[in-house]
């Protein structure tokens, strides 16, 4: 029988109330010590909880809960039918239509027809309504779907039964022994029980920015939701889900409660906050973070622009399409305006002033109620209503299609943008080559080894510690395990550079493996650890050795560890100096040959301490160096002091790692730029690595006069003699470079924004970065799209990215790329259509009523032509699947017109020709086709073929036109790949259909009137016309026609707010999408690094930079839709 648990979830709850000292006191005061609370939770330190006993597992998860906070529910369908009801448009009509029926019934003359108008209105809104909510309801249901892939990719390192894996976050229990590391985010609470230079940013839980240092006797406490900055440990975990220090904020502000049973008592949320927050309160910016998505705000997206920069928060295609929707309700509100004015213009002056007649209280308030009806109808027809839904279902369905080609897409804007891409700044390892690492070139004592690496004869020093430096100085989490198919290569988990010097340890040193030495070392054994970051570029750990004193082993980057080392180890076995000189012959002959062949060269050190050494160090530790790794001097030990601890070094070699350029890479590239994209590689390798790859990639080609720069280089040259970075200057550097190496985040993220922000280019530049480090974030925020890294990327890479590559593969952001434009193209399709539509309605209308007083299409016509035909429209055109062929072209970038002139031309030629046949059957139908007048007809009075005829003729020239909008680029064969859509196909003839039941049965509500056969051929005959006046369109020149919306600026959203607002008075809000909290971190605003000169970026900066680093978005996942330009963050 499992023994009972010596502490309960509210005791561990109140624990974790405190910080500090008094953490670490609670424990004391409460369990005894670290080891007391283990036991009470019945966790062995070494081998962690029993991961096969499923009881024990159930048991902590029923006594402490489950690592899940659950998600709010999901609005009921009545609910969202409820939110599309709240339209104010919907609600015009509805008032009409209930207008229009009350005097139907009570004072037309013939009440037996008089309420079908008002009727037939009602059912319009009722069936435009329960389309917008079962579309939301979709869309919900999708993306909770999604939801539920993005929480099972959120996975961390535990301990369990002596075994290290991943496990699925949700799976983590009160007792497990989690690994953490630089990059994490933390899934739970816990107390550290083993750490190494562990620096916390808790900002998303405090708000404050400072970053907290962690240890096991000054500040034990881990919190949810906080990020590992710097270092790595263990710790165990202590309270989960709900229960956790995140959960119990996520109850305080939505009224979740956690399941009865395991909170225990007296343990109210607000006293569980007052151990968080001064006075109890919790911080604004912590209740942004945490607060839920029930609330339809307006939030907007910053996507990180700075305040004073020129470019919108917008999205490119949001930006345009904000634009031609406020022209578009300009004109609708005219039209709608001047058709209700000339209609009771008319009627007054021939009714009272030329007839002189009274006020007729039965027949004269219909009059004005359709007069009204008429003029919300035309306004109806000029706003298009389709629009957002083709936005909303071309973003889905591409989302959708993109996740199989491995790009998990967090927000939707994204996609779109992605099409509009001129420049993709791409890291190197992983992402262009393959992320299999293998040394295949070493350097010891003077020798270089190649291929086969037999090392025979080496120095004794070197055959004992450079395997000890390989496998003792890296991550514990980095490991080879057998291939999982026979035959193939061994499995590289954690990172591939270490696991490549743990493969050269076990194949090279026949005598020992890594894993002896690792066994030897246990990781609680470490004196101390300096982790790998993008400012150090290398790794220390401090170890005590067994006849007294320390040794310490440093790895990373060739250049930068060579400067500290002052010896090496010579072929007898002795030490050789190393001078400056020495130093740069080995940078020049070895080095750099080795990186002129693709190689990333790894230099391996060490230094032994004495103990009278040690207290040396202690004596001579600087306090200003103490201060910016977050500790009091009292505090320090003797190797506190990075500066000083990690010099002097002993060189034991230089190794050459082989990363291969993936097969694929070369041919994607390519593709690049025949679609007039630039891909420029940033890196941190070294300089002729870099240009290697990039050489092999095609990145480079040296003959158009393209550049690699060094990091240093490229501040010196960006950068004025206050330190301050020039766009001037940077618009001489960024054109021709394609490869920036041995840069660190900072110079990503200057470059970046420098490109967004230059105005050489006449359409403006639309940038692409990936990132997978910690310090990348303000690279991938700022960014148009951030492409985060699946496999290798740190949670706080891939909270501040847009969309997550799963495969690290550069051909997936090719893809992504064709799936952007495909969206684009798609958005510009339904537009030439709709435009088509709204134009001819809009303009018939009014001749109509200014030539003959009413308008041949009634306004239940216009809202099946309107809502119910263009809603099928946008399902058609918003899922034509990409082809190649959008990869043929340029990218259309920042400033180019939505309605380009080809497009502006279709939809002048087609306005015309079926404004012309509209106007000649309204004028002459009668003649034409010997039937009876259908003008001048009183409101009630019966259907006529005359105007069924015009009603008939309109929808079939637009059912027809939605084969030629399919080509928006001047294409004549607007038939091809139309069988690739099937969507296409079954709404073409869906809608023919539904068409033909209209007009033969449709009678009383759409005020039709049956047929004949002769009249159905002309009327198709009028309709398949319009694929024959296509091709005369695509023949006139297009120069004429005007680029519809085009600035040479995206306009400022303080411009344009009050339009928005304004708009959202007149379109129903159909892409609502609502989407579970993920990837939750805080928004905050500050001063960045690469506003610090260069060389106080790696010393006073660095805490603050990496600070900074973890602001990488607004706390709630925006999933972004476009509905009628306006942005909407849910």
């Amino acid at each position: 029988m499992a023994r009972k648990f010596d502490a309960t979830a509210s005791q561990l709850r109140q624990l974790m109330e405190n910080r500090g000292k008094e953490g670490r006191s609670k424990i004391d005061s409460e369990f005894g010590s670290t080891g007391e609370l283990l036991r009470a939770l019945d966790v062995d330190l070494s081998s962690g909880i029993n991961g096969r006993d499923e009881m024990d597992l159930e048991r902590r998860k029923i006594v402490f809960g489950s690592n899940v906070i659950p998600p709010s529910p999901p609005k009921t369908y009545l609910e969202l039918a409820w939110e599309a009801a709240k339209d104010p448009t919907l609600i015009i009509l509805t008032i009409a239509g209930a207008v229009s029926l009350i005097l139907g019934v009570t004072v037309e003359e013939d009440k037996s027809v008089g309420w079908i108008e008002g009727f037939a209105i009602f059912v319009a809104v009722f069936v435009v309504i329960n389309v917008t909510a079962a579309n939301d309801y979709e869309k919900e249901k999708q993306f909770r779907t999604l939801q539920k892939r993005l929480d099972s990719d959120q996975k961390c390192t535990i301990l369990r039964s002596n075994d290290v894996s991943q496990r699925v976050t949700s799976e983590v229990v009160v007792g497990d022994i989690l690994l953490f590391k630089y990059g994490d985010k933390l899934p739970a609470d816990g107390v550290v029980v083993q750490c190494n230079d562990v620096l916390i940013d808790e900002s998303s839980l405090t708000g404050e920015a400072m970053l907290v240092k962690k240890s096991i006797e000054k500040d034990p406490m881990m919190l949810s939701g906080t990020q590992v900055m710097e270092g790595s440990g263990r710790m165990v975990v202590t309270a989960v889900g709900l229960n956790s220090q995140s959960g119990i904020i996520y109850q305080l502000l939505t009224g979740v409660k956690a399941p009865a049973g395991i909170t225990g008592e007296n343990t109210g949320d607000a006293e569980q906050a007052q151990g968080l927050y001064k006075d109890g309160e919790i911080p604004e910016e912590v209740k942004r973070l945490h607060q839920s998505n029930d609330d339809d705000d307006d939030d907007k997206d910053t996507k990180g622009k700075d305040d004073d920069d020129d470019t919108s928060s917008q999205s490119v295609l949001q930006a345009k399409l904000t634009r031609m929707a406020v022209l578009i309700s300009y004109f609708g509100a005219v039209a709608a305006a001047i058709s209700v004015i000339v209609i009771l213009l008319r009627f007054a002056i021939e009714e009272f002033g030329v007839d002189g007649r009274d006020w007729n209280s039965k027949k004269d308030p219909s009059t004005i109620v359709h007069a009204f009806i008429t003029g919300i109808t035309v306004l109806v027809v000029a706003i298009p209503e389709g629009l957002p839904l083709a936005v909303t279902i071309s973003l889905a369905y591409s989302v959708t299609k993109m996740l199989k080609d491995n790009n998990l897409v967090r927000h939707l804007h994204a996609c779109e943008t992605m099409g509009n891409a001129t420049a993709i700044c791409s890291d190197k390892t992983g992402t262009l080559t393959t992320n299999r690492m293998t040394v295949v070139r070493a350097y010891l004592a003077g020798r270089m080894f190649f291929d086969d690496l037999r090392l025979d004869g080496i120095p004794q020093r070197i055959h004992d510690h450079l395997p000890e430096c390989a496998s003792i100085n890296s991550s514990y989490t980095s490991r080879i395990l057998e291939p999982e198919v026979e035959g193939g290569f061994p499995k590289q988990v954690g990172s591939t550079t270490e696991c490549a010097m743990l493969g050269f340890v076990n194949n090279c040193f026949k005598d020992k493996t890594y894993e002896e030495i690792r066994e030897r070392h246990p990781v609680d054994s470490f004196t101390k650890v300096y982790t790998f970051n993008s400012d150090r570029k290398n790794m220390t750990t401090v170890i005590p050795i067994e006849n007294g004193g320390y040794r310490l082993f440093c790895k990373g980057a060739s250049e930068i560890v060579l400067e500290k080392c002052t010896r090496a180890v010579a072929f007898d076995n002795n030490f050789t100096p190393l001078t400056p000189r020495d130093q740069q012959e080995i940078k020049s002959n070895v080095v750099e040959s080795m990186a002129s062949s693709g190689l990333r060269t790894i230099c391996l050190a060490y230094r032994d301490f004495t103990e009278e050494e040690v207290q040396g160090l202690k004596s001579l530790r600087s306090s200003a160096s103490l201060e910016a790794a977050g500790n009091d001097d009292d505090d320090a030990g003797p190797f506190d002091n990075e500066d000083l601890v990690v010099s002097h070094l002993t060189c034991l070699g230089i190794v050459g790692i082989e990363d291969p350029v993936r097969p694929e890479v070369p041919a994607a590239i390519k593709r690049c730029h025949n679609a007039g994209i630039t891909v420029r590689m940033v890196t941190g390798d070294n300089e002729k690595t870099a240009q290697a790859i990039a050489l092999k990639c095609g990145i480079l080609r040296l003959k158009d006069g393209h550049t690699v720069m060094t990091g240093k280089e490229f501040n010196r040259r960006v950068r004025n003699a206050n330190g301050d970075v020039e766009q001037a200057l940077l618009d001489k550097v960024w054109p021709s470079m394609r490869v920036l190496a041995r840069s660190s985040p900072a110079d990503k993220y200057t470059l970046v924004k420098g490109i967004i922000n230059s105005k050489l280019t006449k359409a403006r530049e639309v940038v692409a970065v990936t990132g997978d480090g910690t310090n990348d974030g303000p690279a991938l925020k700022r960014a148009d799209v951030g492409f985060a890294m699946g496999l290798a990327g740190t949670d706080v890479a891939k909270e501040a990215s847009d969309i997550i590559l799963i495969d690290d593969n550069f051909t997936s952001i090719v893809k992504a790329v064709m799936w952007g434009r495909n969206v684009y193209d798609s958005i510009s399709k339904f537009l030439q259509f709709q435009l088509t539509v709204n134009v001819v309605a809009v303009a018939a209308s009014l001749i109509s009523i200014f030539a003959i007083k009413e308008t041949p299409l009634t306004a239940i016509q216009l809202l099946w032509v309107n809502l119910i035909m263009d809603t099928l429209a946008s399902l058609a055109l918003a899922t034509e699947p990409p082809t190649d062929d959008l990869l043929t072209r340029k990218p259309y970038g920042r400033t180019k017109p939505l309605i380009s002139r080809s497009i502006a031309r279709s939809i002048a030629g087609h306005a015309v020709y079926q404004l012309i046949v509209i106007l000649v059957m309204l004028f002459a139908g009668e003649k034409l086709f010997d039937i009876d007048n259908g003008r001048g007809r009183e409101l009630r009075d019966p259907a006529t073929q005359h105007y069924t005829i015009i009603f008939n003729v309109f929808v079939l020239m637009q059912i027809f036109n939605e084969i030629n909008a399919r080509k928006i680029h001047g294409e004549r064969n607007v038939f091809a790949g139309i069988f690739n859509n099937p969507f296409f196909v079954v709404i073409f003839i869906a809608t023919l259909f539904l068409q033909i039941i209209i007009v033969e049965f449709g009678d009383v509500a759409f005020r039709t009137k049956g047929l004949s056969a002769t009249q159905w051929m002309w009327c198709l005959f009028v309709g398949v016309a319009e694929l024959l006046v296509n091709q005369v369109i695509i023949s006139i020149p297009k120069h004429p026609f005007p680029r519809i919306g085009a600035e040479e600026t995206i306009p400022q959203p303080e411009r344009i707010d009050a339009k928005i607002l304004w708009m959202r008075s007149l379109w129903r809000v159909q892409t609502q999408i609502r989407v579970v909290n993920a990837f939750r971190t805080m928004e905050r605003r500050g001063a960045l690094a690469p506003s610090l000169s260069p060389p106080r970026v790696a010393r006073e900066g660095r805490d603050s930079y990496v600070s900074v680093a973890t602001s990488v978005r607004d706390p709630i996942v925006e999933t972004q839709t476009v509905v009628d330009g306006m942005e909407t963050d849910v």
